[in-house]
């Protein structure tokens, strides 16, 4: 497996990013981006889903011309990264968020990397961010949350007082949470041979949560009930007789010219990457979620310097409603506030490169002042 990835072809990568592979990385052969000098203080970036280190490319020579060493792997289940098990019927531990977290450390050891100025999450690896910086505050010693809000770690109290799946069944039509449909053994096959074909497929899926799709109008939902969650876009909660192939074919019926900021070159990396290995490895974090394990650090917060960016016109800085007001109350006891970059959308990193860079570089300048 690993002289397959060697004989792949390069990424084609801005100046300055380089690429290679680190070993033994909690049982991965780890794929990673690098860039700037590496006796400079680190930032740890972490990828979300549907996407790979190669999301981070607009943003990193630019962190590293800031002065630091910027690092970003392809996660666990993604690209080039081996030693995952791409079977739906895994163990799914691995998958957890305690296991994301023990990948981020070692990855940090083998690289004998004692700390890093800020782990960076983005999506799916702004928890994992979190939970890094939660658990490992003298390692992650600021965390930047991207696009997807973390509320603190769940309690032993009861949950929400309905069943959602229940709930959005009883809507007309009847619907249900993606996460829901991202769990379930028909999803990798839907997204991998959508009938539009994979780079229509993720053309579709990145315009439809982009600040580009004229639908995106996203705003606080209040409580958490049915009804707020029934005011999400089809993209987060679908029709239940629809896969998200076809609930992206519906949303974006006539595919976009290629946005300036994801020409279709960088779109075939994502074709191609994903072409090779499937989803299977990024769906299994969704079946890992709600790990009832989290509840041991009920009540805990982020006690490192903590905040959030994402974009203006992004649904997921709402989609699970009351997130976004609870990271500064529940999420974290150093909260520096948050930064909504106007037109942005879902992949801000992407769209707004320059200001998500200005937001970084302005928070850890904020968190060494304090």
């Amino acid at each position: 497996m690993a002289d397959m990835m060697d004989e792949l072809p390069p990424l084609a990568l801005p100046a300055g990013i380089t690429a290679r592979f680190v070993e033994r990385v909690n049982g991965l052969r780890m794929h990673v981006l690098e860039a700037g000098d590496p006796a400079a203080p680190t930032l740890l970036l972490l990828h979300g889903f549907p996407e790979l280190a190669f999301s981070w490319r607009a943003v990193m020579p630019a962190l590293a011309d800031a002065g630091f060493h910027v690092i970003a792997p392809d996660q666990r289940g993604y690209g080039r990264t081996t030693g995952w098990d791409d079977r739906y019927d895994t163990d799914l531990a691995p998958f957890r968020q305690m296991g994301l977290v023990t990948d981020a450390l070692a990855l940090l050891a083998a690289l004998e990397i004692p700390h890093v100025a800020a782990v960076i999450g983005h999506d799916f690896g702004s928890p994992v961010a979190a939970w890094s910086a939660l658990i490992q505050p003298d390692v992650f010693r600021a965390a930047v949350l991207m696009s997807a809000p973390f509320a603190g770690p769940p309690g032993f109290a009861a949950g929400r007082g309905f069943d959602l799946d229940v709930a959005l069944a009883a809507l007309d039509p009847p619907r249900r949470h993606y996460t829901g449909y991202y769990s379930m053994p028909e999803a990798n096959d839907d997204l991998l041979k959508s009938p539009q074909g994979l780079p229509a497929f993720l053309r579709g899926y990145i315009h439809a949560k982009s600040g580009d799709f004229a639908g995106n109008d996203p705003h606080p939902l209040g409580a958490a009930t049915p009804d707020a969650y029934a005011q999400l876009p089809h993209y987060y909660v679908m029709r239940r007789d629809r896969g998200m192939a076809r609930t992206i074919a519906d949303m974006v019926p006539t595919l976009p010219p290629a946005p300036t900021w994801q020409p279709d070159d960088d779109l075939a990396v994502y074709a191609q990457e994903y072409g090779r290995t499937g989803f299977q490895g990024g769906l299994n974090w969704y079946r890992a979620s709600g790990d009832p394990g989290l509840r041991l650090f009920a009540g805990r917060q982020i006690d490192v310097p903590a905040t959030f960016i994402g974009g203006a016109r992004d649904w997921g800085v709402f989609q699970a409603p009351g997130s976004f007001e609870a990271m500064a109350t529940r999420g974290s006891s150093h909260f520096l506030g948050a930064t909504l970059i106007p037109a942005a959308g879902h992949w801000v990193q992407q769209e707004a490169p320059e200001a998500t860079v200005a937001a970084i570089l302005a928070f850890l300048k904020d968190a060494g002042r304090r």
